[in-house]
C-alpha cells in the first residue's frame, strides 16, 4: 500500500518522522512526502519563541516531537513524489478536501498543528479528528500530563496523533467521542501573529514560575484521602459534604482509596506516597463504627512504584492488582495473610505501561480497564482493554486497542458498579491536569466488536472542594471514600499556621466534594 505523507514544507518536524516511520514499519506499506507550501505555518513565530522560552527556563528536552527538522532528513524514505498514491493523510493544515484516497488531520475543525496549539494556549482538551470523503474516520481527545507547559503538552499530545493515525489505518479507531455533560469553550480562531497569542504565552510563563515557587514551599503533588458515611439510599447525584480526612504527617500522602469488608471488617487500602523516598507503597488501616482505628500501616513493597491497590474477593481468598506500571506489567497478588501479608500470583498483561488496571465481571467474562501509555504521549487519555475467561487469565487484549482516546474519559477511577442494571465506571476527568475532576460514564458497549460510553455527570472541584483535584472514589460497607489535593508545607513551622487557618474557616485542611453513594 502506497501512502503518501502531506506535511507543510516550512514546518517539519520530528513528530512527521515518527508517523512516517510507524506507518512504514508494519504491512507492507510504502510511505512518502509530498511537501506542500502553508502560508498560515509562518504565522506561528510567538508560539515557537515560547516553546525556547519553556526549554530554557524549565529544562525541557531539544529533542522531542515539535522540533524542527529539515528537508534533508527524509532521505531515508527515499522518493519525495511518487505519482498517485492508494492514499493522501494531509497533516500539513493547507487547504485540501478530502476524498475518497485523501484523509485530512483536523483539530477542532481547522488546521491540525494551529488547532491543538490554539487549545492548548486557550486552556481547553482539543478535538482530532481524520476526516475522509464519507465524514469521520477517526476521532480523538488527547490529553497531556503537563498542562502547564505548552511544549510538553504540544508534544505529549502529536504522540497520540500519530497513535490515533496508525489506529485508523488498521480500523481500530472510535469514530465517536463521548459527550461531555457541561457545554465546550468555542475553538480560538485566532492567527498565531496576533498580540492576544503573544500575551498568551507570557502569561503562561508567568503561571509557570507561580507553580514553580508553590513547590519550594509545598510538597507537589501532595493528596489526602477522605471518608465518610455513606447515604442509605443509592444515586448518581453527588449530594453534599460531610467528610472527614484521614490523617498525614505532611511527609508523606496517602490516595487511591480501596475499601473491602472481609469478615464483617472494613480494611481501606490506599497508596502511601513518602516524599522523601518519592515512590509509592501499598499500605492498610482497619475502620471501625467512628472511622480509622489508628494510622495505615505498610503491607506491600516493591523495588518501583506501586499505587491504586485494586483488592477484591473471589474463591474465598482476597486478591488485589495494584499499578505497577514503572515495571512495565500488571500483576496479581493473593493475600496469605489477609490484609498484612500477600504473593505475587501472576504477571497478567506484560509489556505495557499500564495505568489503575480495574477489572469487573460482566455478562460471563472478566474484563480489565487500563490506560496505556503509546510513546512519549499522556498515560491518562489512551483506553486499552482485555477479555479473559477467568481473572487469573490468560487476557485478550482487544482487537481495537485503544478503544478509546479522551483524556475526560479514557482512565479508571475506581470500582466498576451496576446501577438500575446498568454497568457503570468511575473515570478521571484530565482535561485541566492529572486527576483535576471526576466522571460517572456508563458502559453501553462492551463486547468483541467494541466499547461505548456516555458520560453521564462530571463532578469538579467547588464550594466543597477547597482542593484541586479530585481522583478516586469508591465505597464499601457502612462508608465511601475519596482523594485530593491539599497543602502540604515542606516545614514544619509552616503546617500549624495553615492548619489553623483551615479550622478557622470551617473546613478540613484537605479538599471535599460531593459525589454520590452509588460510587
Amino acid at each position: 500500500m502506497k501512502i503518501a505523507l502531506r506535511v507543510d514544507r516550512k514546518g517539519l518536524r520530528r513528530w512527521h518522522m515518527r508517523l512516517a516511520e510507524r506507518i512504514a514499519g508494519r504491512d507492507a506499506r510504502w510511505i512518502v512526502f509530498q511537501l506542500v507550501e502553508n502560508d498560515a505555518g509562518s504565522k506561528a513565530g510567538p508560539v515557537e519563541k515560547l516553546f525556547q522560552i519553556e526549554t530554557m527556563l524549565f529544562g525541557l528536552g531539544r529533542e522531542g516531537a515539535s522540533k524542527t527538522i529539515g528537508v534533508d532528513q527524509l532521505d531515508r524514505f527515499g522518493r519525495r513524489t511518487c505519482g498517485e498514491a492508494d492514499l493522501t493523510i494531509d497533516v500539513s493544515g493547507a487547504p485540501l478536501e478530502p476524498s475518497d484516497r485523501v484523509w485530512r488531520v483536523e483539530c477542532d475543525g481547522g488546521p491540525l498543528e494551529a488547532g491543538m496549539l490554539a487549545a492548548i494556549l486557550g486552556g481547553r482538551a482539543p478535538a482530532i479528528r481524520v476526516v475522509g470523503s464519507n465524514g469521520v474516520i477517526a476521532t480523538a481527545r488527547p490529553g497531556a500530563e503537563n498542562v502547564g507547559l505548552a511544549k510538553a503538552a504540544f508534544e505529549e499530545m502529536l504522540e497520540r496523533v500519530v497513535t490515533l493515525i496508525d489506529a485508523a489505518l488498521d480500523g481500530r479507531a472510535s469514530k465517536v467521542l463521548p459527550e461531555l455533560p457541561e457545554s465546550a469553550p468555542t475553538p480560538d480562531r485566532a492567527e498565531f501573529g496576533s498580540g492576544a497569542l503573544a500575551k498568551m504565552a507570557v502569561a503562561r510563563v508567568k503561571q509557570r514560575a507561580v507553580r514553580a515557587a508553590y513547590t519550594t514551599i509545598c510538597h507537589a503533588p501532595h493528596w489526602r484521602t477522605g471518608w465518610r458515611r455513606q447515604r442509605a439510599e443509592p444515586s448518581k447525584a453527588g449530594l453534599g459534604g460531610g467528610w472527614s480526612d484521614l490523617p498525614d504527617d505532611g511527609k508523606r500522602f496517602y490516595a487511591d482509596p480501596f475499601p473491602i469488608v472481609w469478615r464483617g471488617r472494613l480494611y481501606l487500602f490506599v497508596e502511601e506516597f513518602e516524599h522523601a523516598k518519592g515512590k509509592g507503597i501499598i499500605s492498610v488501616v482497619e475502620f471501625g463504627a467512628n472511622g480509622p482505628v489508628g494510622a495505615p500501616r505498610p503491607v506491600l513493597e516493591r523495588p518501583g512504584h506501586l499505587s491504586y491497590p485494586n483488592v477484591f474477593e473471589r474463591d474465598g481468598e482476597m486478591w488485589m492488582i495494584p499499578e505497577s506500571g514503572s515495571a512495565g506489567t500488571i500483576d496479581l497478588y493473593r493475600a496469605t495473610s489477609f490484609p498484612d501479608r500477600w504473593t505475587h500470583e501472576a504477571t497478567l498483561v506484560s509489556g505495557v505501561v499500564g495505568n489503575d488496571a480495574t477489572l469487573v465481571e460482566w455478562d460471563g467474562r472478566w474484563w480489565m480497564f487500563a490506560t496505556v501509555r503509546d510513546g512519549g504521549g499522556s498515560f491518562s487519555d489512551a483506553l486499552h482493554l482485555w477479555s479473559a475467561p477467568d481473572f487469573r487469565g490468560p487476557w485478550t487484549p482487544h482487537a481495537k486497542n485503544p478503544v478509546l482516546i479522551d483524556i475526560a474519559s479514557a482512565r479508571p477511577a475506581g470500582r466498576m458498579f451496576t446501577l438500575d442494571g446498568k454497568l457503570y465506571r468511575p473515570v478521571q476527568d484530565c482535561r485541566g491536569g492529572y486527576g483535576a475532576a471526576l466522571g460517572l460514564a456508563r458502559v453501553d458497549k462492551l463486547d468483541d466488536e467494541g466499547f461505548e460510553q456516555t458520560v453521564e455527570e462530571i463532578l469538579s472541584p467547588g464550594a466543597d472542594w477547597p482542593g484541586r483535584r479530585l481522583h478516586t472514589a469508591n465505597a464499601a460497607g457502612d462508608f465511601e471514600f475519596i482523594d485530593g489535593s491539599a497543602f502540604a508545607p515542606r516545614w514544619t513551622a509552616l503546617r500549624r499556621p495553615m492548619a489553623a487557618a483551615h479550622r478557622r474557616e470551617g473546613r478540613t485542611p484537605f479538599a471535599t466534594v460531593q459525589r454520590s453513594a452509588a460510587f
